[in-house]
């Protein structure tokens, strides 16, 4: 692989704006060696001139006073300056230039320090926000370890001092014992004493603090509700110390990961540069590389120590506290988990695909050599096993969308594990999904037939009340798959799932993330489904399996429950911008909210009108469902996608992931007309070679892959808010609360 798209695949994609423009500068490289072609097929003499060039509102810090000996052998001379905000900024100037690709060279150079200054501000400030943050880590494992000690002597009087003295002693290296003191903030002499002055004693570090309460629960919305205070109490127990070292654990282990990617980024960066100036020399025939190098050596970018110095403490501290001075086991826990693919994934993938294929072909046969379409009893089959298998088919489309979502996301750099919030090495690959929806397909596929064979077979056509049950075995066996708390069939991903569904139907008891409103538009998409799941409590659970009929459409408690079920998706998702309104005082989530309840208005009348008729109902099913259309349509592309934007004649967002410009407004088109689906509802269209249920179900599907291309979109401008923001990293709650009241007057 050329370096070009390793530097790229190896960038944090929150930051890529912050790195290197190593693209630029080839393309500029390339202009000078189309430059050099072209004098020398024309044999033109090279006149080389000097040439310097200042830039305005900086302050000269130092300058390196050069002979002239010394300036004869160099191509290039590089000054680092003080700008007015205090960072460093580099002038190079070139002491020689070609009259022929002057202009090129001046560029490449002025390009490459505008460049160069952009990292090292970046890192710096990183670098400054990584520091801070140690310290507050610092104070977060002071309170620990008294907190450990209380725990295990709660009747002792022992002192911080007195702890670390022992822990002292214990090591044999000088360099360790600095090691450890520094990390407590604790003086060493030179004979290896420590001094015990300024080192707290338990109780006056125990006083300070409070226990954050860092997961929210319904009792504590409703506290904060009536404004009472969240903080835990202090209670030195075994269970709080678990939960603590549980929680402080975690954000070490992020940190550590931060320190890991701003290492990388150095890196990256200082090998970009380098390479780029090899091919300097080479395209320019010179020798610049050695001279530029030499300056960035000793820039912040390359020689800060800061970041190396943090990885070792935390390190140490880690593997000291928290791996049981195992350094293997701490060193596993802190580094990232590279995830190897398996080829029996895409082996099994594969299979399952090319049963599906086949279990279809097989049913599209039978059902034409049988022409079971005319037998008398396919309309009755249609009203009722039909429903129970199609529910299957919405889930299956559903997971082929997304897969393909995921496939798309990590073609085109969308960090959609960090956007969701998965856990690093969990996340779930297109192939996995794949693997799940293809498994499922070949399941319900094959009952499908199993089904068929055994109703028209005459030696089997007796037991009814077996085949019917099919489809309920085959529900019953996902649900408990999905609960499932083996470590089996990726439970990280299960529990995440089932976590985010628990918290959408809890919608205004807790704070809104991004997956739980992801979740819940994914809901919206899946009535059809959530309908065919009443449909399953009606038929299996009111007997009509054992008869097969459908006494269903005529009960009033179903027709009341299929308004409601197709309305807990929406108003879950109205609760949700309601409780962001009122938490983030943001209005558009006002808007938002009104958009949802004009679509629960609209499914509503719809859902009336098909169950009842008349004119009444469906002029006001046309109203609303025109008014939600429009409503939804302009938020999906305006707010969801962050299209129409651009005051320019392209309408779209200023950073387009996608390369092609066709592809958002194919993708607006199709979003439109896809949300017009309902119009079939109203106008009534019908099909003789369709039944009422297949176009129910076709009508779903569509809607389905209406919010699959939807939802690349949407991620795809969630990743760029967070590209402009450079957010690579969650927050991640402490366990401590210090009293800064008690600390100021401490100090």
């Amino acid at each position: 692989m050329k370096f070009g798209k390793e530097f790229v695949a190896q960038m944090i994609p929150e930051w890529q704006q912050a790195y290197m423009d190593y693209a630029c500068l080839k393309t500029i490289l390339q202009e000078i060696q189309t430059s050099r072609k072209r004098s020398d097929r024309s044999g033109a003499l090279r006149h080389k001139q000097p040439v310097r060039r200042n830039f305005s509102g900086l302050t000269r810090r130092y300058s390196r006073a050069a002979s002239s000996l010394e300036l004869e052998n160099q191509d290039i001379l590089v000054t680092a300056m003080v700008g007015d905000d205090g960072f460093e900024r580099y002038e190079t100037t070139v002491l020689t230039v070609s009259e022929e690709w002057r202009e090129s060279e001046l560029v490449f150079f002025k390009t490459l320090d505008l460049e160069f200054d952009k990292v090292n501000h970046f890192y710096r400030s990183k670098v400054e926000e990584v520091v801070k943050e140690a310290v507050v880590l610092s104070k977060q494992m002071d309170a620990l370890i008294a907190f450990r000690n209380k725990v295990d002597k709660p009747s002792s009087s022992w002192t911080c001092s007195e702890t670390v003295a022992v822990d002292m002693n214990a090591l044999d290296s000088k360099e360790h014992r600095n090691t450890l003191a520094d990390e407590m903030g604790i003086k060493v002499e030179e004979n290896g004493d420590l001094t015990k002055e300024n080192v707290p004693e338990t109780s006056s570090v125990l006083d300070r603090i409070r226990l954050n309460k860092t997961q929210e629960t319904p009792l504590s919305r409703i506290r904060n509700v009536l404004k009472l205070s969240n903080n835990e109490e202090l209670k030195f127990t075994k269970e709080n110390l678990r939960k603590i070292e549980e929680r402080l654990k975690n954000v070490l282990i992020v940190f550590y990961r931060k320190l890991r990617h701003l290492k990388n980024y150095s890196f990256l960066n200082t090998l970009a540069i380098s390479k780029i100036m090899k091919k300097y020399d080479k395209t320019a025939k010179r020798s610049a590389a050695k001279t530029y190098m030499e300056t960035v050596d000793k820039s912040y970018l390359t020689s800060s120590d800061e970041i190396n110095k943090l990885m070792v403490r935390v390190e140490h501290i880690f593997v000291e506290h928290f791996a049981s001075s195992n350094r293997t086991k701490g060193m596993n826990l802190l580094r990232p988990k590279v995830k190897k693919e398996k080829h029996r994934i895409t082996f099994s993938t594969g299979f399952f695909f090319g049963c599906t294929v086949s279990l279809v072909t097989a049913l599209a046969l039978v059902v034409h050599i049988r022409n079971i379409m005319d037998a008398r009893g396919h309309k009755l089959y249609m009203e009722t096993m039909f429903p129970l298998y199609s529910l299957f088919g919405f889930v299956v489309l559903h997971m082929v969308m997304y897969a393909s979502n995921i496939y798309f996301w990590k073609r085109f750099r969308v960090n959609y594990p960090f956007i969701f919030g998965f856990k690093e090495g969990t996340e779930l690959g297109y192939r996995h999904v794949l693997l799940l929806s293809f498994g499922l397909g070949t399941l319900a596929l094959a009952a499908v037939l199993i089904n068929l064979d055994m109703e028209m077979d005459p030696d089997t056509k007796d037991y009814k009340t077996a085949t019917e049950l099919l489809p309920l075995f085959i529900v019953a066996l996902v649900l408990a798959i999905i609960v499932c708390p083996l470590n089996i069939f990726y439970r990280s991903s299960r529990f995440f799932f089932l976590m985010v569904v628990f918290r959408c139907l809890a919608a205004p008891l807790y704070k809104v993330n991004l997956p739980d409103f992801f979740l819940a538009d994914q809901m919206t998409s899946q009535v059809q489904a959530l309908r065919s799941l009443e449909f399953y409590v009606c038929y299996y659970g009111w007997g009509d399996f054992r008869l097969r009929q459908n006494t269903c459409r005529s009960s009033h408690v179903y027709s009341t429950f299929y308004f409601i079920v197709a309305v807990i998706p929406y108003l879950s998702r109205f609760l949700q911008c309601v409780r962001r309104l009122i938490e983030e005082k943001d209005t558009s989530q006002g808007f938002n909210a009104l958009k949802y309840l004009l679509t629960i208005v609209a499914v509503c009348l719809r859902t009336a009108y098909s169950l009842n008729r008349g004119n009444a109902w469906k002029i006001a099913a046309w109203v609303f469902s025109a008014l939600a259309t429009f409503y939804g349509t302009y938020w999906d592309i305006v707010f969801d996608w962050g299209l129409l934007h651009n005051p320019s004649k392209t309408l779209l967002r200023e950073k387009l992931l996608v390369p092609f410009k066709s592809v958002y407004y194919v993708a607006t088109v199709v979003n439109i007309v896809l949300r017009l689906a309902w119009l079939q509802t109203v106008l009534d269209f019908n099909f003789s070679f369709l039944h009422r249920e297949t176009m129910v179900t076709l009508l779903a599907c569509l809607e389905i892959i209406r919010r699959g291309i939807w939802n690349f979109f949407r991620l795809e401008n969630e990743h760029l808010n967070n590209v402009g923001k450079f957010r690579a990293f969650k927050s991640v709650p402490l366990p401590f609360n210090y009293d800064e009241e008690e600390d100021s007057r401490c100090s």
